[in-house]
C-alpha cells in the first residue's frame, strides 16, 4: 500500500510539473506513520552499513553529508560511528520528524534541495535520492552530489540499478552505468 500511495502522489505531482513537491506531501500524508513512507525502515540502510563496516568508513571526525536524509536513520548511524554529520532533505516535514525522533542528536539537520545545496564534505552519502527524482533532473542531481565531495573525499551511492539497454520504468528510476559516468565526468 505505501509504495502504491507514494507512486500515486509522485505521479500526481509530476503531472502538475512539480517534480520534487511529492516528498513533503508524502511525509505530511503519513502523519508520523512509518508504514506510509516506503523507505522508512527505522534502521541504518543495510547496504550502507555493510559497506561502512567493510571499508571502515566514515573515519571518525569526517565531515559527512547525507543527501535526502529522510527520517534520519543513516545520519544518526554515521554520527554514532564518529562522523561529523550534516543531513538535509527537501521535505520540511521529514526534517521535523527526524528532529522529533532524535531530540538529543549531534546531527545538523536542515531543509535543503539537492539541486542547490552547497558545501564541501569528506564523505558524501547518496542513498536512493537521485533515483526518486525524474530522469530530466538526473544529470543535475548527480552533478550536485559530486560537487559536495571535498578534494580527496569519497561518495557512496546506494541505489537500484539497471543496464543502459533496460527501459527506465517508473518512479523510482534505477540508475544505469551511463548515469554513473556522470560522476566520472565530475571527477569522481
Amino acid at each position: 500500500m505505501s509504495r502504491d500511495l507514494a507512486k500515486e502522489i509522485a505521479v500526481e505531482h509530476l503531472e502538475r510539473g512539480d517534480a520534487l513537491g511529492w516528498f513533503d506531501r508524502l511525509y505530511k500524508t503519513a502523519q508520523r506513520d512509518f508504514s506510509v513512507v516506503p523507505w522508512a525502515d527505522r534502521e541504518f540502510n543495510v547496504h550502507l552499513r555493510d559497506w561502512c563496516e567493510r571499508e571502515s568508513r566514515p573515519v571518525p571526525g569526517a565531515r559527512t553529508v547525507v543527501c535526502g536524509c529522510g527520517l534520519g536513520d543513516d545520519a544518526e548511524a554515521l554520527s554514532a560511528r564518529g562522523a561529523s554529520v550534516t543531513a538535509f532533505d527537501i521535505s520540511p516535514e521529514a526534517i521535523a520528524w527526524a528532529r522529533e525522533r532524535f531530540p538529543s542528536s549531534n546531527v545538523a539537520y536542515s531543509v535543503g534541495d539537492l539541486l542547490t545545496y552547497s558545501g564541501s564534505f569528506d564523505f558524501v552519502v547518496e542513498s536512493y535520492t537521485v533515483q526518486a527524482m525524474p530522469l530530466e533532473l538526473r544529470e543535475r542531481a548527480i552533478t550536485a552530489v559530486a560537487n559536495l565531495v571535498a578534494p580527496g573525499g569519497e561518495v557512496i551511492v546506494v541505489c537500484r540499478g539497471r543496464s543502459d539497454d533496460d527501459p527506465p520504468g517508473q518512479v523510482p528510476w534505477p540508475l544505469s552505468p551511463s548515469d554513473f559516468s556522470i560522476f566520472a565526468r565530475n571527477g569522481i
